[in-house]
């Protein structure tokens, strides 16, 4: 292969590896305050009953 085609497979595999990085450095949980948390419990509860209200009625 000739140096311009390992430069090219050279580059394509640090892009690769930056955008993992990236990916990898920004990947941390958001924190969520104890009342939108609260508010998503709730919210998830009411989702579970109206399913098991569905389930029953099949």
């Amino acid at each position: 292969m000739s140096l311009i085609g390992w430069i090219f497979v050279v580059l394509a595999v640090l892009t690769v590896a930056g955008a993992l990085y990236k990916v990898y450095i920004t990947a941390y949980k958001m924190p969520i305050s104890k009342e939108k948390m609260k508010r998503i419990k709730a919210r998830q509860a009411e989702v579970e009953a109206q399913e098991a209200r569905e389930k029953e009625q099949d």
